[in-house]
C-alpha cells in the first residue's frame, strides 16, 4: 500500500506498473519455490512420530542429570530447527511434549518454558531457515553462503543455552531435578533409541550437504527434503493422508503470507530505489563522522526495537533495502550482516510486546503460568542471544569461515 501511495504521487500514475511488474518478479523467483517445501518437510517431521522418539532418546541418555530434561529439549530444538526452517514447528512440538514431562518432573516454569521459548527460535537461524531466504532475495546475496554462514552461530547459542540451563541445575538442583532412578534407562534401552535419531540427521545432512557442496540448489535440495521427510515418516510407520493433508493445508497458509511479504517488501523496494532514497540515505551516513561500528551499532539497536512492535518477516522487507546498501558501502561482509540480522530477529521471536514464540508458548502452557512468568523465563536467554550478537560482531570468522571454506 505504501508503495502504491508514493508511486502515485512522487513518479505519477504511469509509473504503477512498477508494482505489478514486481510482483511478477517475485512469482517468477525458482528460488522461492523453497519456501513451501522447506515448510512442508518440517510439518511432516513434526507430525510423524520423530519428535517423540527424539524425546525418549534424550530422556534416557541425560534425563538423570540435573536440568537434563530442558537441556536436551535445547539439543532436539536444534536438530528440528535443521528439519524446518522456521520457529513454530520447535516450539509447538517441544511445548507439547517436553513441558508437560518436565512439569510432570517438578521442574521451575520459568527455566521448562525458557528452553523451549529459547529453542524454538533456532529453527530461523540453524539453516534452511526461510527468513534466511527472504533476506537473501532482499539483499541479492547466496542463500547457500547465508545458510553456511548461519550454522556456527546457531550451534553457539544453542550451546550457550545448554551451559547455562546446566550451570543453573548445577547451582540449584531443586530448580530442575533429575529424573528418579527408577525412570532411568540402562544401556541397551540407550543404545537403542539411537534408532530415532539416525533418519533426521541423516536427511539434514542429505539437504544440507547438497546446498554447501554445490551439488544441488536450496530448491532442489528442498525437494529432496520433502519427499525425504514422507519417506521418514514412512519408516516410521506414521505416514498418512492425515498427515499430508494437515502439512499441505498448513504450508499453504504460511507461504501465502510469506510470499505477500516479498512482493510488498518487491514493490517497496523498487519505488525506494526509484526515487533515490537509498543513494541518499548512504550518502548521509558516510558523511557522519563516526566509526563504522558505530553506525553498526546503531542499525543492530533499531532491529532490536522493530523486533518488539513487527514481524520479522516484514523488517526484512522494509529494513533490507535500506541497510544492505549502507552496510555495503560501509565495507561490511552482507552476509556477515545477513547473520547479525537473523540473530536480532530471533530476539524478536521472544521480544514482548510482539514476540511470536511467547504467544504459542501461551497457547500450550497450563492456565496457571501467566503471560507474565512468559516474559520472566525469556530474560535470561534473550541475554544470552544479545552475548552471541556481541560474539558475532567482535569475531565475524564465526559466520565467515564455513561459507568462504564451502562456497567460493
Amino acid at each position: 500500500g505504501v508503495a502504491v501511495i508514493f508511486t502515485y504521487f512522487f513518479l505519477g500514475p504511469e509509473m504503477l506498473y512498477f508494482s505489478a511488474s514486481a510482483a511478477f518478479g517475485v512469482m517468477d523467483n525458482f528460488i522461492l519455490i523453497s519456501i513451501p517445501l522447506f515448510v512442508f518437510m518440517g510439518v511432516v517431521l513434526q507430525h510423524s512420530g520423530i519428535a517423540e522418539k527424539l524425546y525418549e532418546m534424550i530422556q534416557k541418555w541425560i534425563g538423570g542429570v540435573p536440568g537434563g530434561l530442558a537441556m536436551g529439549t535445547v539439543v532436539i530444538c536444534t536438530i528440528f530447527a535443521a528439519m524446518a526452517g522456521i520457529s513454530a514447528a520447535a516450539t509447538v512440538t517441544m511445548g507439547t511434549i517436553a513441558l508437560p514431562s518436565m512439569f510432570k518432573h517438578n521442574y521451575h516454569k520459568d527455566l521448562a518454558v525458557g528452553s523451549i521459548s529459547a529453542g524454538g527460535a533456532l529453527g530461523i537461524l540453524i539453516p534452511p531457515s526461510v527468513l534466511m531466504i527472504i533476506y537473501g532475495l532482499f539483499a541479492d546475496e547466496s542463500i547457500g553462503r547465508l545458510f553456511a554462514g548461519g550454522v556456527f552461530p546457531g550451534l553457539l547459542l544453542a550451546l550457550f543455552f545448554i551451559v547455562y540451563i546446566g550451570i543453573r541445575a548445577w547451582m540449584n538442583p531443586a530448580l530442575a531435578p533429575p529424573v528418579p532412578k527408577q525412570e532411568r534407562a540402562n544401556w541397551s534401552e540407550k543404545i537403542a533409541s539411537l534408532k530415532g535419531v539416525l533418519l533426521p540427521i541423516i536427511l539434514v545432512l542429505v539437504v544440507l550437504g547438497a546446498i554447501f557442496k554445490g551439488v544441488a540448489t536450496p530448491t532442489e535440495a528442498a525437494a529432496v527434503g520433502a519427499m525425504g521427510s514422507m519417506v521418514c515418516a514412512f519408516i516410521n510407520g506414521t505416514l498418512s493422508w492425515k498427515i499430508i493433508k494437515l502439512a499441505c493445508y498448513f504450508t499453504l497458509s504460511l507461504s501465502c503470507m510469506i510470499i505477500w511479504i516479498i512482493v510488498g517488501g518487491s514493490c517497496l523496494t523498487s519505488v525506494y530505489t526509484a526515487i533515490g532514497a537509498v543513494d541518499l540515505i548512504k550518502e548521509l551516513v558516510t558523511m557522519l563522522p563516526v566509526s563504522r561500528y558505530v553506525v553498526l551499532i546503531g542499525l543492530q539497536s533499531s532491529l532490536f526495537l522493530l523486533g518488539m512492535v513487527l514481524d520479522p518477516g516484514g523488517i526484512i522487507m522494509i529494513c533490507t533495502p535500506v541497510f544492505v546498501p549502507l552496510v555495503k558501502s560501509l565495507g561490511f561482509d552482507p552476509v556477515w550482516f545477513g547473520v547479525l540480522f537473523i540473530v536480532n530477529m530471533e530476539m524478536a521471536y521472544l521480544t514482548p510486546p510482539f514476540g511470536f514464540n511467547l504467544f504459542y508458548m501461551k497457547t500450550i502452557v497450563p492456565t496457571d503460568v501467566s503471560m507474565m512468568d512468559i516474559y520472566r523465563s525469556i530474560i535470561p536467554f534473550v541475554l544470552l542471544q544479545l552475548l552471541t550478537l556481541i560474539l558475532l560482531i567482535l569475531f565475524p570468522q564465526i559466520v565467515l569461515w564455513l561459507p568462504n571454506l564451502l562456497i567460493k
